[in-house]
């Protein structure tokens, strides 16, 4: 049975990865080697790199006075790498949901953070506005899409200050004003690559900055300096982060990718607020692109786990919510087909109609 895969990461890969991906398991670069075992230092993967960051940078239009690095650590190490490069007396944060605010509370630790705004006490149904932002923070902190709420921002805001980017979970879905941010940071494991790898677009003149002495493998500059290569890169999901940027750029780049998300996501959006039984949990002006979220209305509370398991019939994996809001979620990420999405909607329809 074909399998329709909703996981919110990881998650679903192109084709074209995961066959380029077992091509080069079997033998990388005509070497007679699998990239498993091919040494980091050697030209045919010091080529892989450095295509990746080239094609990073082309298909998101990344200016001069920019670098792409690939570290190891996910996201999670990001909450603290940005303060400890970024922050030296206070920063300014938005809390849209679980993931900022653990980002807020790795950032307390290397100075005063103010909350400029927040949705938490609606339990994160809204993407918080930004608006007066103080002059006086080292930069202003924000998490564009929100997996666990369905919440996103799909503008690049107009900050008077320094801008730094959790893009996690929709790095390429939209076009990015890169220039309006120092610092734009996500794990791989949803639109890149395979878990393993994160990736971190920095402008270079923002570092060295603050006068606290930073570990080295902490400092954005000794990535930039050394290429992604001062230790042992995460070779597999950097081979296969290329893979699928060759992939992003045959489809016909990232305003092809906006297209394609925006009409999975009305396709989902517009078969929930039709239905009797299922009922959006967002706000309709912050609604995801990448992760839908609802539920069923209360009278048919009692049957989400029938329909997950009727789901799963017509091999839709995935779509359970997240263990702290439940529901249900479906993550439209890119190379997830609209095929799939039509499924979903029709299983939706099905079990409703029973």
């Amino acid at each position: 049975m074909k399998k329709h895969n909703f996981y919110a990461g990881p998650s679903i890969m192109s084709q074209y990865t995961i066959d380029n991906t077992i091509e080069a398991i079997r033998d990388f670069a005509g070497t007679g080697l699998s990239i498993l075992e091919i040494s980091h230092r050697s030209k045919e993967f010091t080529a892989v790199m450095d295509e990746a960051q080239a094609l990073f940078k082309e298909l998101l239009d990344i200016p001069e006075g920019y670098e792409v690095v690939f570290v190891g650590g996910g996201a999670s190490m990001q909450f603290c790498m940005v303060p400890y490069n970024l922050l030296k007396t206070k920063a300014a944060y938005v809390d849209s949901g679980t993931w900022a605010h653990k980002a807020i509370k790795e950032a307390q630790f290397f100075g005063d953070v103010e909350v400029v705004a927040s949705s938490e006490e609606s339990n994160y149904k809204f993407y918080p506005k930004i608006e007066n932002v103080p002059t006086d923070v080292d930069y202003l902190h924000i998490t564009t899409n929100n997996t666990i709420y369905g919440t996103e921002l799909r503008v690049d805001p107009d900050v008077p200050v320094r801008l730094v980017a959790d893009m996690s979970s929709d790095i390429f879905s939209r076009p990015v004003d890169v220039s309006k941010y120092d610092i734009i940071y996500g794990g791989a494991q949803k639109n890149v690559s395979p878990a393993g790898v994160t990736f971190a677009i920095v402008k270079t003149d923002a570092l060295g900055k603050v006068e606290r002495p930073i570990p080295t493998m902490l400092n954005y500059e000794t990535h930039v300096k050394k290429g992604s290569m001062f230790n042992t890169p995460p070779v597999l999901p950097i081979f296969s982060a290329l893979q699928t940027l060759k992939w992003y750029k045959s489809l016909g780049g990232v305003k092809v990718l906006q297209q394609m998300g925006e009409e999975k996501a009305a396709v989902l959006y517009d078969a929930i607020d039709s239905s009797k039984m299922f009922v959006g949990t967002v706000s309709e002006e912050s609604r995801s692109i990448m992760n839908v979220c609802f539920v069923m209305k209360p009278e048919y509370k009692e049957l989400e786990k029938d329909f997950i398991d009727f789901a799963s019939t017509k091999g839709i994996v995935g779509i359970k919510g997240h263990r702290s809001v439940g529901g249900f979620r479906a993550s439209l990420y890119n190379a997830l087909p609209l095929e799939s999405v039509k499924v979903l909607v029709e299983a939706m329809k099905e079990f409703e109609n029973k």
